[in-house]
C-alpha cells in the first residue's frame, strides 16, 4: 500500500499540476482511500482555475478538504469515488464518495464518507455532488403536482434537476437552452428540449442553472404571476443586471437563492448534511443520470482537462477522472 499521494492543485491563474506528497498516518476514526474516479464540476472548478473567486466571499466557497487558498496554489474539488483500503473493518473493501479533491489516495475521517448503493455505479455516483444541489433546490422550491416547470440552461446542474423533476406529476417540463445539442441530452433524459424562443410561459416555478444575465431574464418573463425564479447560477465576480424594473412587482415575482452549502430550510429542521447526500446516491440508481457523464481521462491528463475546459476547447457537463486501478478505459 503506497505511503504517498499525487494530487492536482492550480498554481497560479490559468495553470495547474501535479503534486506528490506523504499521506498522514492512519488515525483512530479515519480511513484510508484509493480513488477511483473524481468528476470535475465545471462551473466553479473553472473560476477557481482562473482564478476568479471573489475575495469577500473565498471563505464560503472553500470546499471540505481544501488546501491553500483561492488564486493558487490550491488543491480544490469535491467529487470522489474511492475503495477503503484500509480503517475500520466495516468500511474496508466498500466504495464511499467523498466530498474529496482530485487525489489518487486520501486519509479523512470516517464521518466524510457516504457508502455507495451496491446498484450506483462508481463513475456514476461522482454525480452525486450535482444531484445533491438538485435535490436541495427542489427542497427549497418544493414542486406540486400539476405543476408547469421550466429548467433554463443544460449544464450539469440543470440536467440532474430535469432528471429528478421527471419522475414528479407535472403538468408541464422543458428543458431550455439555446444550444440544439442539449436536445439529444433531453431526449435521453425523457424531456422536452425547447430553444429560449419557443419556451412555454405562465409558468409556477423556473430553475434558473445559465449563469447568464440572458437566462434570469428569460426565466423571470417565464414566469406565471406570483410564481417564482430558484437561482442555483453561480457568477463569481460577474454582477449580471436583473430585469427588476416593467411587470416584476407588480406580478409579484420572486427571485430565491438555492446554494447547497446550506440544507434547504423547509427540511433543515429534519434532515442532515449526511442525509441528503444519501438522498441523492439513492437517486442515482436511474440509469438516466448516465447521460450527464460527457468525457473521461486519465488522472495524468488532468492539468491538460482544466486548461481545455477553461479555455472552452473542451465541452462538458461531467468530465470523469479515471484513476489507476479504476479498470476503466477513457
Amino acid at each position: 500500500m503506497s505511503s504517498h499521494s499525487q494530487s492536482y492543485w492550480t498554481t497560479s491563474p490559468g495553470h495547474g499540476e501535479l503534486r506528490t506528497a506523504p499521506l498522514p498516518p492512519l488515525e483512530p476514526g479515519q480511513a484510508q482511500v484509493r480513488t477511483l474516479y473524481s468528476g470535475i464540476s465545471r462551473g466553479t472548478e473553472t473560476l477557481v482555475h482562473d482564478g476568479r473567486i471573489p475575495p469577500e466571499i473565498a471563505t464560503l466557497m472553500e470546499a471540505p478538504f481544501q488546501e491553500g487558498s483561492f488564486g493558487g496554489p490550491v488543491k480544490y474539488g469535491y467529487l470522489s469515488v474511492g475503495l477503503v483500503e484500509d480503517g475500520p473493518a466495516s468500511l474496508v473493501g466498500k466504495r464511499v464518495f467523498c466530498l474529496y479533491p482530485h487525489q489518487d489516495r486520501y486519509v479523512v475521517p470516517t464521518e466524510a464518507l457516504t457508502l455507495i448503493p451496491d446498484d450506483v455505479p462508481s463513475e456514476r455516483a461522482v454525480l452525486a455532488g450535482a444531484v445533491e444541489t438538485a435535490v436541495n433546490a427542489l427542497w427549497d422550491s418544493r414542486p406540486c403536482i400539476g405543476d408547469r416547470i421550466a429548467v433554463v440552461g443544460g449544464g450539469m446542474i440543470g440536467a440532474a434537476i430535469a432528471t429528478l423533476l421527471r419522475r414528479f406529476p407535472l403538468a408541464r417540463l422543458q428543458l431550455v437552452d439555446p444550444d440544439p445539442a442539449r436536445a439529444a441530452l433531453a431526449e435521453q433524459l425523457g424531456v422536452d428540449w425547447v430553444h429560449p424562443d419557443d419556451a412555454a410561459g405562465d409558468c409556477d416555478l423556473v430553475y434558473h442553472c445559465s449563469s447568464t444575465a440572458a437566462g434570469l431574464s428569460l426565466g423571470l418573463g417565464l414566469l406565471g404571476d406570483e410564481g417564482e425564479v430558484i437561482e442555483l447560477s453561480w457568477y463569481g465576480t460577474n454582477s449580471p443586471e436583473v430585469p427588476l424594473g416593467a411587470d416584476f412587482h407588480a406580478r409579484r415575482l420572486t427571485i430565491r437563492a438555492s446554494q447547497v452549502g446550506t440544507i434547504a430550510a423547509p427540511r433543515r429542521a429534519r434532515r442532515t448534511h449526511q442525509d441528503r447526500l444519501a438522498t441523492a446516491l439513492d437517486a442515482l440508481k436511474d440509469p438516466a443520470f448516465d447521460a450527464l457523464l460527457s468525457g473521461s481521462s486519465p488522472f495524468e491528463d488532468l492539468p491538460n482537462v482544466m486548461r481545455d475546459l477553461s479555455s472552452g476547447t473542451l465541452s462538458a457537463l461531467c468530465h470523469v477522472i479515471a484513476y489507476p486501478g479504476s479498470d476503466h478505459t477513457p
